[in-house]
């Protein structure tokens, strides 16, 4: 199977499987197809189906059972990680967690012995928030963000023989489904809402979605281990393990949505608004602002107002707010605490460091010649004389320490900003 890309991992618990670091990009490897391919011929437009043997492999290395065993028995989850579902109904947590034992003050950590009843009897296992408890989906959703642009999350369903997790619904995020292993029917439908909103959930549209769900489906197939199913949110769909236990991985993408930034358009309109005096006043005494006929000579004044700063809203500006919400949606690429402060304290010029992966950085100009080094990371301060070096480091990605210079070096490791190399 071709693989994909993927730096050195930290522990997870059994030996890792290492991807070839000169390999192809992740949409590719899913999909056995472009990114622009996928982005022209079915984001956001219509389901994709690729089989194993398109892609020449499966997913082990992303996932298995063996994975599924190891967080819900030696990882030590606590809810919101895990959450049970039997008959279409989600379980309350009480039925599958516990307290953790002599010493430790935790009342809700997975109860591996009440789930293995509970799976046994036909419940479905959802690990929730993979992108932060597994280190291979840790590692291939970061990079799989960065390339679709769009903020990604990872969730696994682990389902007994002819059981079925949740009823027919849809989601306000488009999904890739990876089979890992086990067969499962899915059951596809056109949507009944085009592109939902997240505000916009499918439990608003029980009734159209039933109706929906009682049609021929658009699609009903089986899929096999290393099959690969790209739903746009919004489709229908619903699935039935077959004959053995069947694991998927579900790849949430939460794309960023021209409303979104109709959003950020219309806050950084009004920002601009608070400098209008005549927008700050208040409204006269008496006011009574339940009756349009007190408040129409005001709306007009405000909507007037309103659209001439709309009109004069700069894209920069929204891109920087943007920028902010972005950094917030994801994480870098994991560091560890003692062996960042060991290269901090024994770093040499001639060592070379470079940006942490996915840490999404830039520098914001200060008024006294320095700038503000933002990133997923946090805020660094730079002095004058450090913003040159930093800028050479973000354009290449990679620098020595005599390029930095000893302190900013050292600052930078221990504020978990740059990685050393080797």
């Amino acid at each position: 199977m071709t693989a994909h890309p993927s730096g050195a991992p930290l522990s997870e618990g059994r030996p890792a499987r290492l991807r070839d670091a000169a390999s192809i990009g992740p949409v590719e490897w899913l999909l056995a197809r472009s990114l622009e391919e996928f982005a022209t011929t079915s984001w956001g437009r219509e389901p994709l189906l690729v089989t194993a043997q398109e892609r020449k492999g499966g997913f082990e290395e992303l996932f298995d059972e063996d994975a599924v065993d190891a967080l819900v028995s030696e990882h030590g989850l606590r809810t919101p990680f895990l959450r049970v579902a039997r008959d279409g109904t989600t379980l309350p947590n009480r039925d599958f967690t516990a307290g953790a034992g002599v010493g430790a003050g935790i009342t809700d950590q997975v109860d591996d012995s009440r789930l293995t009843g509970l799976f046994a009897d036909g419940a479905t296992l959802v690990l929730q928030g993979l992108h932060r408890t597994w280190p291979p989906l840790v590692r291939f959703v970061a990079d799989l963000a960065d390339e679709l642009g769009h903020p990604v999350q990872a969730n696994a369903y682990v389902t007994p023989p002819q059981s079925q997790g949740f009823d027919d619904h849809y989601d306000v995020h488009d999904v890739f489904v990876l089979q890992v292993s086990g067969e499962k029917e899915w059951r596809i439908h056109r949507p009944v809402l085009e592109t939902p909103l997240r505000d916009q959930p499918w439990t608003e549209r029980r009734a159209a979605v039933a109706r929906a769900a009682n049609e021929p489906p658009l699609i009903r197939t089986v899929l096999r281990p290393g099959d690969c199913l790209y739903l746009p949110r919004g489709y229908l769909h619903a699935a039935t393990a077959l004959g053995d236990v069947s694991t998927h991985v579900t790849l949430g993408i939460h794309a960023w949505t021209r409303h979104a930034l109709a959003g950020e358009v219309v806050q950084a309109a009004l920002l601009a608004l608070a400098d209008d005096p005549q927008i700050r006043a208040a409204l006269t005494v008496g006011v009574d602002v339940g009756a349009a006929e007190d408040l129409g000579s005001d709306v007009d004044l405000v909507r007037d107002r309103l659209a001439a700063v709309l009109a004069e809203v700069d894209a920069q500006a929204v891109a920087r707010r943007l920028a902010t919400a972005s950094r917030a949606a994801g994480r870098p690429a994991p560091v560890g605490p003692v062996s960042q402060l060991r290269a901090a304290q024994h770093v040499r010029d001639d060592d070379r460091v470079r940006l942490r992966p996915h840490l999404h950085a830039g520098l914001e100009a200060r008024d006294d010649g320095g700038a503000d080094l933002q990133s997923r990371a946090g805020t660094v301060r730079l002095a004058p004389a450090e913003v040159w070096a930093v800028r050479a480091l973000l354009e290449g990605g990679e620098c020595s320490v005599a390029q930095l210079g000893s302190e900013l070096a050292r600052r930078l490791l221990a504020r978990a900003v740059v990685v050393r190399v080797g």
